[in-house]
């Protein structure tokens, strides 16, 4: 499987990032799938501004245009993630990946499911469920590599839902983000390389980074891809970029052989010992 993972650094426009996302495309011509970062359409904290650039899911030009383009190309486009207007009632957006085939049809689309509310420092804080209501169902697509589970930045600290979709099949798991800097730098490599090595599957995780215009955001960098034993074959550095990386999707398998705790699982229950006496 031939990939190219784009590292970029979004800004608020979503007219600006698609005509970035299109020149992705053109320079990833020749390869099989195209992964772009979480909130590739917009790196806003303005909620009033997201309302006023946003679309919904239905007649959106940035998926329509990626669409068309992946149709001319033969390209499979995995959208990290956009930002998309709903109809709820307190109007909250989606945090959505969508996937796109090499014939331009939307195959698969995941709605984060664990919202990033941390204060990280008396300076930094995000309340991500104030402005996105989280999705609540796990995502399997079919792809002609086997199947890919989708799941969106902050998910990655929760590996129950990454057992999940190894055990449901998936081979591939896709981590589009935009990580802030502090955590990144404690915890990006760790986690990624923990969700493989638990799995045995690829994770690709295409990433934001650097200072974005029109919020305050900053990102970590940093995309990587790891292989099913934990081995990181690209880190794309702090650097915007496109990279391209060669894929041996046997190696879940012999990974799996290798290890099989998949298929080890064993029920239990969690006692508490609420005493400091002599357990009887």
């Amino acid at each position: 499987m031939r990939v190219a993972v784009a590292q970029i650094t979004s800004s608020a426009q979503p007219v600006d990032n698609l005509a970035l996302a299109l020149t992705l495309m053109d320079q990833s011509a020749g390869q099989d799938m195209l992964f772009l970062p979480e909130v590739t359409n917009c790196v806003s904290l303005d909620r009033a501004h997201q309302a006023d650039v946003l679309d919904h899911f239905d007649d959106n030009p940035f998926i329509e245009a990626i669409c068309e383009k992946a149709c001319a190309m033969g390209l499979w486009v995995a959208l990290g993630s956009i930002a998309l207007k709903t109809d709820d009632a307190d109007g909250r957006f989606a945090n959505r990946s969508i996937l796109i085939n090499a014939t331009g049809s939307v195959v698969a689309q995941y709605d984060k499911i664990h919202m990033f509310d941390v204060t990280l420092s008396e300076t930094e804080s995000y309340h991500e469920s104030k402005g996105y209501r989280p999705g609540d169902t796990a995502v399997l697509a079919q792809t002609p590599w086997g199947k890919m589970g989708l799941t969106i930045c902050y998910d990655l600290r929760f590996p129950a839902l990454y057992r999940a979709l190894a055990q449901a099949g998936a081979r591939v798991l896709v981590v589009p983000s935009a990580f802030a800097r502090p955590t990144g730098e404690a915890h990006w490599h760790t986690l990624l390389r923990a969700r493989a090595i638990e799995t045995g599957c690829f994770v690709i995780a295409s990433a934001q980074t650097g200072e974005h215009s029109g919020s305050r955001r900053k990102t970590f960098g940093h995309s990587l891809i790891v292989d099913p034993w934990g081995g990181v074959i690209l880190d794309a550095g702090t650097d915007v970029g496109l990279h391209f990386v060669e894929l041996d999707l046997g190696a879940v398998d012999r990974a799996r052989v290798r290890m099989a705790s998949l298929s080890h699982d064993r029920p239990f229950e969690v006692r508490h010992c609420l005493s400091y006496d002599k357990f009887n």
